[in-house]
Formats: C-alpha cells, sequence, structure tokens
C-alpha cells in the first residue's frame, strides 16, 4: 500500500510543465511507519521499476492536499510522527508514581501506535498503586467548570476521553450524574420537592437543608472510583509495577556536554539501593514530584509545591445498595466547619469530603517523605463531617461508617500542573502538581505526556501554561524568573 504526499521543495517540473515546488514523500505500508522524501522525477523512475509499490493514479500536488491536511489534522504533526518512526530503537520508559496521573502516562504510552517495537515501560510506585490520592479521592469531574481558565483543555479532553476508556476497560463505577448546591438551614427539601429540582433530589437528602439550586443536570458532569481505574490501566497493558523509593537518577554525558538519563536510583522494600536502567524517566508523583530539585538540581527546575492533607469518609451504603446518584456540593456549616462534598458511588457507599481543618504541608517536608507511606484521618473532622451530613441526611442517622482516611492534593502556587520536558536532562518529563483535579484531568495528561515523549509535541494539549521552568531562576536575566507564590494555595476547588 502506498501513500503520497507533497510539501514544498527547490523547484522541480510537474506533470503539467508548470514549474513548481513539490517533492514526493512516500509511505509504504510494507516498512513500518518508513518515510522517504524524494524528487518526483525520482520517485515516478523508482515506480516503474519496483513492483511492489502501487501507482497513486491521477496525484497532482492540488489532489494530494486535503489528504495530507486531514493527516496533520490527525495527527497534530504528520512529519514529525512518521519521522520519528525512522528509527526502530526501543524506548525505556519509567513513571515514578503509581497513582492516576502516573498510571495514566504509563497506559499512553503504552497504547501509543507510535511506541517503538520492543520497549518498555514500567511504574516506579513506593507504596502500591492508587494507595495515595488516586485511592481516597472523590473521582468527581465536570467538563465545564474550568471554563475561561488555562486549564480548561484539561477538562474538556480529559471528559471526552473518560467515557470510551472506561468503556473499553470494563471500569464500573463510572457514571454521569447530576449535581446540586445546597446551603445549610431548614426547608429547602420540600421548597424543591415543589420546584423541576425535584428530578434530581435523592431520597436520602431528607433532612435539614436551606436554599438548593443545580449546578449540572448529568451532562457534563460524572465520577469514577480512581483506584478501579487505576487498577483497569494497570492490568489492561500488563505495565509492570516496581516497589521502591526513587531517590535520584543515573545519567551519562552526550557529546553536546549536557545529561542523558541511563536509570532511575531506588531503594527496595529490602532497603537495598538498585537501579532501574531506563532512558527516559517521567516524575509524576503527586507532592513528593517536587524530589526534582534534589534529582537534578534547582539549577535545572524549582518546583514550588504545598500538600494540602485533607480527610475523607465513607459510608457503608445501605442493606439494598440503592442509594440515588446526585452529588451534592455544600455551603460552609459554620456549625460544623466543613464545606461537604458528597458523591454517590455505584456500589452504594457514600463518600465525603470538604470536611475542613487540612493541614498544609510544605515542599522541605514534602522532599523528605511526609505522609508518603502512612497519611492518617483526623478524628475530630471525622466527628465533624458525620454531624453535618446526618443533620441533612436523616436516612444515614443510624448509618455506619465504612472507613475513614486522608490524603494530600500536590498544589503549586499558580494552581497550574508542571508538565513537560526538564531543562538539561534529555529523557526526563515531570507530570505533577495536578491539585484537586488530578483525577479528572488524568486521561488528558496522560496522552498529552504520551504524545511530547515519543512525538517531541503534545497534539491534544497546548502544554505551554504549564511549563515546569515557569518557577526556575535563569541566569542571565539578572535575578529571578517568575515569582515564587508565598501565601497558602488555599483549597483549590
Amino acid at each position: 500500500m502506498l501513500f503520497a504526499f507533497h510539501r514544498a521543495v527547490p523547484p522541480c517540473l510537474c506533470s503539467d510543465n508548470r514549474q513548481t515546488t513539490c517533492e514526493m514523500i512516500v509511505v509504504t505500508k510494507s516498512l513500518d511507519a518508513f518515510m522517504v522524501y524524494v524528487p518526483l522525477g525520482l520517485f515516478l523512475a523508482v515506480l516503474t521499476a519496483n513492483t511492489k509499490l502501487s501507482l497513486v493514479r491521477g496525484f497532482s500536488p492540488q489532489s494530494m492536499h486535503g489528504r495530507i491536511s486531514t493527516l496533520g489534522r490527525r495527527t497534530g504533526n504528520a512529519h514529525r510522527r512518521f519521522s520519528l518512526n525512522m528509527s526502530d530503537e526501543p524506548r525505556h520508559v519509567v513513571v515514578v508514581g503509581g497513582g492516576v496521573q502516573g498510571t495514566s502516562v504509563a497506559y499512553h504510552l503504552k497504547k501509543s501506535p507510535v511506541l517503538p517495537h520492543g520497549s518498555t515501560v514500567s511504574i516506579l510506585e513506593a507504596v502500591a498503586p492508587a494507595s495515595a490520592a488516586s485511592g481516597k479521592g472523590g473521582g468527581f469531574m465536570a467538563r465545564a467548570w474550568g471554563d475561561g481558565s488555562s486549564t480548561q483543555q484539561l477538562h474538556h479532553v480529559a471528559f471526552d476521553m473518560y467515557e470510551d476508556l472506561c468503556r473499553d476497560l470494563d471500569v464500573q463505577s463510572y457514571r454521569k450524574l447530576p449535581v446540586l448546591s445546597v446551603s445549610p438551614g431548614k426547608g429547602g427539601v420540600n421548597k424543591a420537592k415543589k420546584s423541576n429540582l425535584n428530578q434530581f433530589l435523592p431520597k436520602w437528602l431528607d433532612g435539614n437543608v436551606g436554599r438548593i439550586q443545580c449546578m449540572g443536570t448529568g451532562d457534563d458532569t460524572a465520577q469514577i472510583t480512581p483506584k478501579e481505574f487505576v487498577e483497569k490501566m494497570i492490568s489492561s497493558e500488563k505495565i509492570d509495577v516496581v516497589l521502591g523509593i526513587g531517590v535520584g537518577v543515573a545519567t551519562e554525558p552526550t557529546e553536546d556536554g549536557g545529561s542523558k538519563i541511563a536509570g532511575v536510583k531506588y531503594t527496595k522494600t529490602s532497603g537495598d539501593e538498585e537501579v532501574l536502567p531506563c532512558d527516559t524517566v517521567v516524575i509524576s508523583a503527586g507532592p513528593w514530584s517536587c524530589m526534582v530539585e534534589d534529582w537534578f538540581g534547582a539549577e535545572a527546575i524549582e518546583a514550588p509545591m504545598e500538600g494540602i492533607k485533607s480527610t475523607s469518609i465513607v459510608w457503608k451504603s445501605p442493606d439494598d445498595n440503592k442509594v440515588d446518584a446526585t452529588a451534592l456540593f455544600c455551603g460552609e456549616d459554620d456549625r460544623f466547619g466543613t464545606h461537604l462534598e458528597v458523591y454517590p458511588r455505584p456500589d452504594g457507599s457514600i463518600y465525603l469530603c470538604g470536611i475542613g481543618g487540612s493541614d498544609y504541608v510544605q515542599k522541605e517536608e514534602l522532599m523528605r517523605g511526609a505522609y508518603r507511606t502512612e497519611c492518617n484521618a483526623n478524628e475530630s473532622r471525622v466527628a465533624a463531617a458525620s454531624g453535618a451530613f446526618q443533620e441533612m441526611s436523616a436516612a444515614y442517622r443510624g448509618g455506619e461508617l465504612d472507613r475513614v482516611q486522608a490524603c494530600m492534593r500536590p498544589c503549586p502556587p499558580d494552581a497550574k500542573p508542571y508538565m513537560g520536558a526538564i531543562p538539561g536532562f534529555e529523557g526526563a518529563y515531570i507530570n505533577a502538581g495536578h491539585n484537586c483535579w488530578g483525577i479528572a484531568w488524568a486521561p488528558a495528561c496522560g496522552i498529552a505526556m504520551s504524545e511530547l515523549i515519543l512525538e517531541g509535541k503534545s497534539s491534544s494539549l497546548n502544554l505551554a501554561p504549564f511549563n515546569p521552568s515557569r518557577f526556575t531562576e535563569v541566569s542571565g536575566r539578572g535575578g529571578r524568573g517568575r515569582k515564587r507564590g508565598t501565601a497558602s494555595v488555599g483549597e483549590q476547588w
């Protein structure tokens, strides 16, 4: 099978005897994405001599323009995609971090049609996949909630990807659901029952609440249990997971005086230090990703980060496992010091966060591994959240908690993630700092990073706003780069 495209080159004579600037790009199906550039005359000579190539009938630069344009839109950069695949050299990638973000990067690398044959993709995880926020987060996503901001594209692309991914991976916990805004007070349920809101009112919202408003009808709001999503991505692509705590990178010098990745140093559960050989590393370890400053040096990258440690609770499902699927975003309740987010799950349990009383963990503590292996709930906040929820739901006043837990959200000062290459180190990347939307954005970030790594540029997202170097001091500018924030980043939701 033969595909032919044209591009501008020095003048040659085309079939209509007009002098123009065209050149053939020949791609044969028998060679895996192999591309050569030849002048048109030479190409015609080859066609007559090589019976393995089929003649493209009626070829003209004008007739092929639509085809190359379509391919360009599909791939984002057809030339780059094919050119990079001219090399059959396998890639060996280690993703540091087995949460939903890191696993999504690994998954999309493995699924990529341009990943060279013989390549390997591994995850280095300190505890277990989805052991931190990805195993304890609510899993809520909203397509339009980022509109007007630089993260709008992350919401849109990821939301649109999730439905297909969950169908392909047989993820049972994904579903779209309506969302209500609920204020503290009394009389709200009775008023809502007499309005159009009645269709969205869950039966378990039968206690004391104030004003109720609709935030989403379920068209562009959804939920997932992130731990299931992580586990399905890993099992689907048989991604190798290595348990150990990353402590640095092994590098080799490049011909131009720089450095290239040769491996990731890590401490095994036995305490022994090993090196996981690779030519590419992606740091995607949530709040602990600020360790890049130690691994690569602050002159290469500064990644200010604050970890927001918060408690969440999960109520056991009722005997019949039937819980109406409506999520709640609740106003500040001064009686309990909460602003609850309530997410019923398909298994009948109800997840609550927005409990208040969060702890703010500074970068220096995170770089020492604070709360990486143990992150306990604040019992006083468990009691407050239980009281606030039972005030809203009489049905759960006799309910029982299934578990209490805590995790950290990774928050850069500007609430934007770090996504891109780490300067000065060939094969080094970071994908971290997604604050409270890390689960919601995961598919978009995963495919964008896989494109960047394998093709040199992402065609799915514009990564410019998430430049990992935006806080890094640049020598020769007479001082610091962009100002680093020092104020608390707040809840960021």
